[in-house]
């Protein structure tokens, strides 16, 4: 079940990423590139991705981030939906660290099927689908799935967290889960394909407003290798809504560590 819709997405993603890796060459790098940065690579990208999409499942939905015309002339909502962030990590992009990756996800009546994390830069590939395990492939080599990581204290884990914008200092989020080692990054698809391949063991978003694009594909990594992800309290993640918000940060662990971590972020809050 959902094989062709997991071998189109992973058709749209390499095209994606070949398109991102020869801009990426020339690409004049921003060093202190904003949040909020979008560049004609990220408007290309999708719209290659929207437009091989729409090529082999002409009527499914859209819910994509950059507002370009095939975004724009598609059907919003449907019960197959396809979900895309077609360079997640911009600032990774423009600032050429390679901290960036191209997310599909499609949801099925509302329930998660597919989902592919690209890594262009780093030729790394994870994608899952509903029910078949996660898998991996990297730099060409053959698949071979994944699995979370088995960590069980938060002393042994390693978090992995968006770049902080204080180096030097620990967040509130950091001191109540006091994890052993730290991993950043700019893209939220490489931080839950880290947690998936078990290279990392938590990651938690405490961002209040944020899109389904920003999670979706790599949700389902997460989960087929085995890991639980939730919003900041615990609660299932609904995805589809009105305008594909997320207002509850994001909490995905290796499942070992995942209530414990919902209750020291709760306490963090406080």
């Amino acid at each position: 079940m959902y094989e062709r819709e997991l071998e189109v997405a992973l058709q749209a993603a390499e095209l994606a990423s070949s398109y991102l890796v020869e801009e990426y060459e020339h690409f004049e790098p921003i060093p202190n590139a904003p949040a909020s940065i979008s560049t004609e690579a990220d408007r290309r990208s999708q719209e290659i991705i929207l437009q091989h999409l729409l090529q082999h499942f002409p009527d499914d939905g859209l819910s994509a981030e950059e507002a370009t015309e095939t975004a724009r002339n598609a059907k919003q909502s449907a019960d197959r939906l396809w979900i895309v962030d077609p360079i997640d990590g911009t600032r990774g992009f423009a600032m050429k660290n390679g901290e960036f990756s191209v997310m599909i996800a499609f949801l099925h009546q509302g329930k998660l099927a597919v989902g592919v994390v690209e890594q262009p830069a780093a030729q790394r590939r994870t994608y899952a689908s509903l029910g078949k395990g996660c898998w991996r492939r990297d730099q060409g080599n053959a698949a071979q799935q994944c699995f979370v990581a088995q960590t069980a204290e938060f002393q042994h884990a390693t978090l992995t967290q968006s770049r902080s914008k204080n180096p030097g200092g620990r967040s509130r989020w950091v001191e109540a889960l006091q994890p052993g080692r730290i991993v950043e990054s700019y893209s939220a698809g490489i931080k839950l394909a880290l947690v998936a391949r078990a290279e990392a063991d938590v990651y938690l978003n405490s961002y209040e407003a944020f899109h389904d694009w920003d999670i979706a594909a790599g949700h389902l990594l997460v989960q087929e290798a085995g890991g639980a992800t939730t919003d900041i309290d615990g609660n299932e993640l609904v995805y589809g809504l009105p305008g594909a918000w997320q207002k509850n940060g994001l909490l995905a662990t290796n499942g070992k560590l995942h209530v414990e971590a919902v209750k020291r972020a709760q306490e963090a809050r406080r």
